[in-house]
């Protein structure tokens, strides 16, 4: 049997970090509610463990220090999820989230350019790669956070687009619901509030976007297949 590599003994280390995460929420949850809401408070804290392409990517992101001591975030657009991790790789939180409509990596090149009203649904894709996050702001003048500001590329609260529902999306089982975006990625405002604006707007993070149809290793160098 081939030895572990510390990469290897990193993710177990996550693993059974987010394990604790859970366990930790579960509790309170049990604690705090009646005994009649238990089960209901139980189902509603408990945090998600993250696939296992997350936890080795977010194990590698830590073996080598990609990050370069950074809070990070790591989406699966698969599962229209997202998870925190502290600069050392400690899994914080997780939230379900909106992605772009379309399947795909790469967005047009000169997507930052064009109205909303031209990009054609094929087009409203998230894509995949590595992000060093910018704290910005919206024409409304909420603040958001860039991923990347020439692709008109952020993360922020869930609006309530006329006719498309968003709110109730983010909240759906079916991770397809939660596909609705342009490209941007859409997060509940009280999970945006407590995890994502302290770590990534107030002070540079990172976010990796995983890939859906690219391999893994050409979209991020330190991460080998």
């Amino acid at each position: 049997m081939p030895r572990p590599t510390s990469t290897h003994r990193l993710a177990r280390l996550l693993a059974l970090a987010w394990l604790l995460v859970c366990s930790a929420a579960a509790a309170q949850a049990l604690d705090a509610a009646a005994p009649g809401q238990r089960l209901q408070g139980l189902l509603g804290t408990a945090a998600q463990a993250p696939p296992a392409e997350v936890i080795r990517l977010a194990a590698q992101v830590v073996a080598s220090g990609d990050a370069r001591g950074r809070a990070y975030a790591v989406i699966d657009k698969r599962a229209a999820r997202l998870w925190v991790f502290d600069p050392s790789g400690q899994p914080l939180a997780d939230s379900p989230v909106l992605v772009g409509q379309a399947t795909g990596d790469v967005a047009p090149p000169d997507i930052g350019t064009r109205p909303l009203r031209q990009v054609r649904a094929h087009e409203k894709i998230t894509p995949a790669g590595r992000f060093d996050t910018e704290p910005g702001e919206n024409l409304r003048g909420e603040d958001i956070v860039w991923l990347d500001y020439d692709s008109a590329l952020s993360l922020h609260r869930v609006r309530d687009v006329p006719g498309e529902g968003r709110p109730a999306r983010i909240g759906a089982n079916d991770a397809r619901r939660r596909r609705i975006s342009y490209g941007c990625v859409n997060v509940p405002a009280g999970f945006y509030d407590r995890h994502i604006q302290p770590w990534f707007a107030r002070q540079a993070g990172v976010v990796y976007i995983l890939p859906e149809t690219l391999p893994l290793a050409r979209v991020f160098g330190f991460a080998p297949d």
